[in-house]
């Protein structure tokens, strides 16, 4: 390909992200479209109101972008748009825009693994990774510890059973009669509390597989019991139980396959508790810690044109047909 710039586009959940970046992890220009406000009310991602904010939203975006980043469409090497996992009408909005403008600009379309445009974002800017590595994906919509070989070679060493950490805190917030997205509330809340309420430590003592939907329950029990809990000692107790449980299975991984690197990406690796943990176990085990700037540790569609330029190098060209399930060891 002559072009040397690919535009992303990411539409899985409920942010419009799209970006347009070179080779090197540059990002020449980014925008993302947020839904926050639509959602708010349902204290969670309504998958219908997001598609139609999305139809919205991508066009004005997309615009926006190219023009920021002053790039025509003769410079662009691809499009990459995440195909998958996600929510369909999401989705769909994001690959019907990238095919209309591959016809009209008469340039290809990639679609891209959202979970392998993850485990790019801490490349953006700079590159960080160093192979093999541990991966830490820390989500709204997923949980999972991996060993990376390469830029293509995932091999997934354990995932959650049922709540993603994301979902987790997006649900405790809904406890406390918080907001919507409920992470950062937590975690602001939390620095404000002291840990003192004893909460369950799942799946802590085995295997390298995250179990989160208990501790959410025994958050909800905790009110019931005694409705004056003060609200930041019981974020406190929940933030601290979810860092333990993440660096500890991050240190059994370490054991277990060992790398050079622990990469941490995902929306919650935004978390500051998490980021100054995983700071420390890397240094206990003499690995490199590598962070997503925190511009780009949630959903963006810097991460998704970085990991199309993967698959341009590698040949790999999967159909722009949406597939809800694609797990990360799929390109």
């Amino acid at each position: 390909m002559s072009g040397d710039l690919i535009l992303g586009i990411e539409s899985s959940c409920d942010d419009t992200a799209v970006a347009v970046v070179d080779r090197g992890g540059e990002v020449l220009a980014s925008g993302v479209a947020r839904q926050d406000a639509i959602h708010a009310r349902w204290g969670g991602v309504w998958p219908e109101l997001a598609s139609r904010a999305h139809v919205r939203a991508i066009i004005p975006a997309i615009d926006q972008v190219m023009q920021d980043a002053n790039a025509s469409p003769d410079r662009l090497a691809a499009i990459a748009v995440t195909r998958g996992p996600g929510l369909i009408g999401s989705l769909l909005v994001g690959l019907n825009a990238a095919a209309a403008l591959a016809i009209a600009w008469d340039v290809p379309v990639i679609g891209v693994n959202h979970l392998r445009g993850h485990l790019r974002s801490a490349d953006l800017e700079s590159a960080r990774v160093t192979f093999p590595a541990t991966i830490l994906l820390v989500s709204g919509g997923h949980t999972f510890v991996a060993h990376m070989e390469d830029r293509r070679n995932v091999r997934v060493l354990g995932a959650t059973r049922d709540d993603s950490v994301g979902e987790a805190y997006d649900k405790v917030a809904r406890l406390m009669g918080m907001g919507f997205p409920g992470g950062p509330l937590i975690d602001r809340l939390a620095t404000q509390g002291r840990p003192v309420i004893a909460l369950p430590r799942p799946m802590i003592r085995e295997g390298l597989e995250f179990s989160f939907s208990g501790l959410k329950s025994a958050v909800a029990r905790t009110l019931e019991r005694s409705p004056t809990t003060d609200h930041a000692d019981l974020a406190a107790s929940f933030v601290d139980v979810v860092i333990d449980v993440l660096v500890t299975k991050c240190r059994r991984a370490l054991n277990t396959v060992p790398g050079r690197s622990l990469v941490v990406v995902g929306g919650v690796a935004a978390s500051p508790q998490l980021r100054r943990s995983m700071g420390e176990l890397a240094a206990d085990a003499g690995v490199e810690l590598c962070l997503p700037p925190l511009k780009w540790s949630t959903d963006n569609g810097a991460m998704i044109a970085l990991a199309g330029w993967d698959y341009l190098d590698a040949g790999i060209r999967p159909p722009p047909a949406a597939t809800p399930r694609l797990p990360v060891t799929e390109m």
